[in-house]
Parts: C-alpha cells; sequence; structure tokens
C-alpha cells in the first residue's frame, strides 16, 4: 500500500505506517481505509493520537505505554449520531457522538485534516441513513408479496378431490296405469370444497432477521455484527 497518500495534508508518514499496520488487521472483506489524521501538539509528541476513516467504520487511536500498547475506540455508521469540530488557536478538536456512551474527542487535529474528516464522515453517515432508507422501503413493499407465496398453510391438503360427476339424462316417463312420481334429477356433481387457504404474515422476529441480512448482504454491517444481531435476536425467542 502507498502510504504517501496518506500523508498530503502534513502527516508524520512514520506514524502513518505504524497506523496502516494495525488497521490493515482489523479490516473486514471489501473495507478499505479512506483517510487518517494525526495529531500535532505543540510539543514534539512520539506517538499522538489519530482518527483513521474507512469506508465502513471510524477508528479512534491512543499510543499508551510508550508505544508497546495501542488503545482504539470503534465505531460503526450505524452507531455514530453526528460529528463536530472546534477550530482552536493550535489545531482543531475533534468530537464523534455515538448514539449511546459518552461523546469521544481528540484535540490538536491540524484544522485542514480536521475539516477533511468533517467531510468524510458527514458523507458516510449520510450515505448510511439513505441505505437505511431503501432497505426499509424494500422490506415495506417485499414483505407481503413473500408472505402471500411463501408462507401458505393448508391444514387439510391431503384431502382429495372428487372429480365431477355428470347425471344421465332422464329416460322418458312410462305410464302403467297409474302416474309415478318422477324421481328428482341428481344436482350433477359431488365435489369436496377446497379448504381455505390461511395466510400467515411474517412475524417481528423474521422481519428483523431479514433486515439484518439485507444489511449484510450490501456490506452495511459486518460478519461479526451480523452474527451478533442475528444472536440478540434469535434469544428473544
Amino acid at each position: 500500500m502507498n502510504m504517501e497518500q496518506f500523508a498530503q495534508d502534513g502527516q508524520d508518514i512514520k506514524i502513518i505506517e505504524k497506523l496502516v499496520t494495525k488497521v490493515q488487521d482489523m479490516l473486514t472483506p471489501g473495507e478499505k481505509i479512506d483517510y487518517i489524521a494525526v495529531q500535532k501538539k505543540p510539543a514534539v509528541t512520539i506517538l499522538p493520537d489519530s482518527i483513521t476513516i474507512s469506508n465502513k467504520r471510524i477508528f479512534m487511536c491512543e499510543f499508551t505505554k510508550l508505544g508497546l500498547a495501542t488503545d482504539f475506540e470503534i465505531f460503526g455508521w450505524q452507531d455514530i449520531k453526528d460529528i463536530a469540530f472546534k477550530e482552536e488557536i493550535f489545531g482543531s478538536k475533534v468530537t464523534v457522538i455515538p448514539f449511546t456512551g459518552e461523546n469521544l474527542s481528540i484535540d490538536y487535529i491540524p484544522k485542514v485534516q480536521a475539516r477533511k474528516l468533517y467531510q468524510y464522515i458527514k458523507a458516510a453517515l449520510e450515505n448510511y441513513k439513505k441505505a437505511e432508507l431503501a432497505a426499509e422501503k424494500e422490506k415495506i413493499v417485499i414483505a407481503p408479496t413473500v408472505a402471500k407465496e411463501v408462507v401458505i398453510e393448508r391444514p387439510e391438503s391431503n384431502i382429495p378431490v372428487q372429480p365431477a360427476v355428470t347425471a344421465p339424462a332422464p329416460s322418458a316417463p312410462q305410464s302403467y296405469g297409474s302416474a309415478q312420481p318422477t324421481p328428482p334429477a341428481p344436482t350433477g356433481t359431488n365435489i369436496t370444497p377446497a379448504p381455505s387457504v390461511k395466510e400467515e404474515e411474517d412475524d417481528e422476529i423474521t422481519l428483523k432477521l431479514k433486515k439484518l441480512k439485507t444489511l449484510f448482504d450490501k456490506q452495511l454491517i459486518t460478519q461479526e455484527e451480523y452474527e451478533s444481531k442475528k444472536r440478540e435476536v434469535l434469544s428473544s425467542l
């Protein structure tokens, strides 16, 4: 991988190399790094904090214990409510606002890098919302059709249907001295009525599983997130 593509806005190339090596081991199939912002304090900082953006997630990295350990806070786009940044005298303070938990901030991000981070994250959140709305519309349109075509209950499906019986034409009445009553003509057919078809709508758990599968097929969630959410849904049975 060409590291220089992530160092076009003044990022330290050595820090970029360390970050890319670590983040690459956590990427899922189809995931790639889009941008890396690196902290730059007024004083010399050997191991600055950083924010890495992929096409699926955001990685907030902090080097600890003199570089012997690295703390990552990782969010999927579905976990992030918004992004904010504040320009200060020395760089900018970038804040990630999740739906749950505390806000996470990294300061001293160079202003150019902070602006690009804001653009990347805002665009990613907007794309995720559009994909989520499209999935909801698809579920509304498809779900009733699937229920009619697939989920059909036939409780008495083994009952055979009797073939139609055509009654013979009655012969001309014959007189033997006294009038005989004419027997009533047969009604024509003796068909067992077909059992009614009962349609069964998808329940809430099935809809949730279908939604998770749709998001996974569109690569909006990872395999690990898909399996985890599926277990949560199934555990409610």
